[in-house]
Formats: C-alpha cells, structure tokens, sequence
C-alpha cells in the first residue's frame, strides 16, 4: 500500500491544474510547471482535489512518486522554494555579476563563473551567503548541489561551500611528535 500515493492533494484557490493524457500542467502565481507520469498512473482532479491512482500493483514505486510531484509542484507555483549557501574560507565569497551570472572565489586561482538556469533567481545578503530562490524544487536543489561541489567543504579546518543547515564533521588533525 503506497501511503504518499493514496493521499489526496488539494489545490489552491490561486492555482489551477491541468491534465492531457500523462501530461500535468500546474500554473499559479510563481510560474508554471508541468511533469509527465507513467501510463500506468491515472491523475485526476475533481473540483480542488487531486487523486492519483495505479492500475495494479507491479505500479506502487511509480505511484507514489507521481503524487509527490505533483505536490512539489503545487507547493513550488505557490510559496517556491529556496536553498541557501555560505562559503566559509579566507577570500571565499560570492558575486552576483549582471543577471544570470554568478562569479564564485573559492582559492582557486581565477574565479569561477556559473551561469544561473532560467526560472531560478539568486540574492547574495552579504559577500559569503547566497540564497537561490524558484518554482521547481529540482532545479533549486540540482543548483545549490552544483554550486557546492566547485569547493565541497573540507574537515580539518571547515573551509567550503556548504548549505546554511549542513553540519560538517571536524577532524584531528596531525598530532605533534614527543
């Protein structure tokens, strides 16, 4: 029995859902997102509720994955969806050049340029923090994961990119010889 899959997603006033075929399309105040499902998945909306429902069993994995998607995009049109970065490191900080280009000093000899995909919007409150900010929860976190790999954080003495909630675990270093 699929839990997540047999929950009844509601829709907000603001937002209205669509489905053609295995095609569903979400659109609300933040944008629009749309997903395919498997043909085995049946979507429907009834009023402001969304059922997802399989055809038999050999479908439960498929299931409830359509159903949470469907959510994330219900949740990403309405409130969106943010990660938030801070780089930690002598010279380490973040600089928002134009638009949609974001130039990353991580110790390396040259700084880093990153083009921000569409639909995504980046602040940086201070030179060592940066929050990136959009409607589809995967490219928000696909981004922040590549943002943080360019200098993943180190742990001897901290030093990285990493999210502002990670807890990196600390090591010893080399002891001094008696």
């Amino acid at each position: 029995m699929s839990r997540i899959g047999n929950r009844v997603i509601s829709i907000p006033a603001n937002v209205t859902v669509s489905v053609d075929g295995n095609t569903v399309k979400v659109v609300g105040p933040k944008g629009e997102l749309s997903t395919e499902v498997n043909k085995n998945i049946t979507v429907t909306v009834n009023g402001n509720e969304i059922t997802v429902t399989r055809k038999n069993d050999n479908y439960k994995n498929f299931h409830g994955t359509a159903n949470a998607l469907i959510h994330n995009m219900i949740v990403g049109v309405t409130e969106g969806y943010s990660k938030k970065l801070e780089s930690i490191g002598v010279g380490y900080r973040f600089q928002i050049k134009g638009s949609n280009t974001l130039v990353i000093t991580a110790g390396f000899s040259h700084p880093v340029e990153v083009a921000v995909p569409a639909g995504l919007t980046i602040e940086s409150p201070s030179n060592t923090e940066l929050i990136i900010k959009g409607a589809d929860k995967c490219k928000v976190g696909e981004f922040a994961a590549n943002i943080r790999k360019i200098r993943k954080p180190e742990p001897y003495k901290g030093k990285g990119i990493r999210y502002t909630d990670e807890h990196v675990r600390r090591k010893e270093g080399k002891k001094a010889s008696k």
